[in-house]
């Protein structure tokens, strides 16, 4: 985590310079993100959520210890070195039990916490503004700030008995839940700085009230809303003039940057105006595995044109088949007028898609897809038609016409954007791979 403080002083110091976080479970997202961070020797942030890996397993069926094997075999796969990956815990406290009586829920939100840092997550967002079974609503600041404070402690004894880096921590949150937004948005309240204070405050004197003084430097970012966010069809952008306030009042903080969420589908200037403001950590997780179903799509059109429709993978409807007989990743965010939800199941912009990609019916059609594309190479003409972005690398040299290749590629040209927004930053010294 010291890349992390340090990335932080350089920041506060007046370096345009911020890191992003990757945030999914997709085996080729994850791949695509490190060669992305080993082609300019950077450092590589995957964070998972509370509800993607839990000590129940979560929606990837993974505990802690199994989403870091999981990154970990991706980096020897890769070649990429373990010591350039940074693994971070998101929305991590009782968000997943919130249904249960808060002394219940806070309870399994320690054994949360201390399952993340023990196993290795160094980034640790304390998220407990959510109210459980009983709470009023919304919480009293005092008693968000009470709650993670309480988590934090947990995270300190994990780590002490763990050794290795101490964690680093991010607090706050002022965005739709995990999962993302429910309803279409128009514009969004952008944080006020009073709020922003408040949340500082009442954090930074419950940590002093449970003994952890010594800790608070080492809370890097607090959660706010820039006015930053997408709903299924539109992308509400970073509008710099809005947030100008809240940017001025965490210069005045020497250890803090903000970290923005839902910073999905903004342009190359919106992300770059947003480290400028001090939104230092910019999280993405649809954004990228939409790039990935948009590749994923175009690759499936171009095998129904090489083969027909009788002779291919039959991918598409494969995979709304699944969505439409196993409808609970997406029934509350959808319509229920079929044609709408159909639509919305392949091109709504919070891709709730991304749950189903693991599902065996699903992975047998995409096996099936890549197969037959490895057998005969898409012609330059249909990689034209259908992928522009990946014939360009392909005519010069810097992508292999295969398909995983192309998915790999998708997903690299969004995270680019990002790489760019927050700097190229000092490269890490060569490292020893795992």
């Amino acid at each position: 985590m010291d890349y992390l403080l340090n990335l932080v002083r350089r920041h506060k110091a007046g370096e345009q310079v911020g890191i992003y976080a990757v945030c999914s479970a997709h085996p080729l997202v994850i791949e695509a993100a490190m060669e992305v961070a080993a082609e300019r020797g950077q450092p590589v942030l995957i964070e998972s959520t509370s509800n993607q890996v839990n000590q129940d397993g979560g929606y990837t069926g993974m505990t802690p210890s199994a989403f870091r094997d999981f990154v970990y075999g991706i980096a020897q796969h890769t070649g990429f070195a373990c010591e350039r990956i940074l693994l971070g815990g998101d929305h991590l406290g009782p968000n997943v039990w919130q249904d249960q009586p808060a002394e219940a829920a806070m309870a399994k939100a320690e054994v949360l916490i201390d399952q993340y840092v023990t196993e290795g997550f160094r980034k640790i967002h304390i998220d407990c503004s959510m109210s459980c079974a009983g709470d009023p609503v919304p919480l009293p600041d005092a008693t968000v700030a009470e709650r993670a404070a309480r988590l934090c402690a947990v995270a300190e004894n994990a780590w002490r008995a763990a050794k290795g880096e101490a964690p680093v921590y991010v607090v706050g949150t002022e965005v739709p839940m995990p999962g993302g937004a429910h309803e279409d948005l128009e514009e969004l309240c952008v944080t006020t700085p009073s709020a922003a204070a408040l949340t500082i405050r009442a954090h930074r004197l419950a940590f002093a009230a449970a003994g952890l003084n010594a800790v608070w430097p080492r809370v890097i970012g607090l959660v706010v809303q820039p006015g930053v966010e997408f709903d299924h069809h539109k992308v509400i952008d970073y509008q710099a003039e809005r947030a100008l306030a809240l940017s001025h009042l965490i210069e005045g903080e020497p250890t803090l940057i903000y970290e923005a969420h839902s910073t999905d589908y903004q342009n190359l200037s919106n992300l770059d105006a947003l480290v400028a403001g001090h939104f230092a950590i910019l999280k993405v997780g649809p954004g990228l595995t939409y790039a990935l179903r948009e590749t994923l799509w175009a690759l499936a059109d171009i095998e129904e044109e090489m083969k027909g429709d009788s002779q291919g993978s039959n991918f598409k409807n494969a995979v709304l088949e699944v969505m439409r007989a196993e409808p609970k990743h997406w029934c509350k965010y959808y319509s229920s007028d079929p044609q709408h939800s159909s639509f919305d199941q392949q091109y709504s912009l919070s891709d709730r898609i991304r749950y189903y990609w693991p599902h065996p019916t699903i992975k047998a059609a995409q096996a099936r897809l890549i197969a037959n594309l490895e057998r005969e190479v898409p012609p330059l003409t249909l990689l034209s038609q259908y992928l522009p972005a990946q014939y360009q690398a392909v005519r010069e040299g810097r992508v292999r016409n295969l398909p995983v290749d192309l998915l790999k590629e998708g997903v690299a040209k969004v995270l680019r954007q990002y790489m760019e927004a927050c700097g190229a930053g000092a490269k890490i010294k060569e490292l020893k791979t795992c």
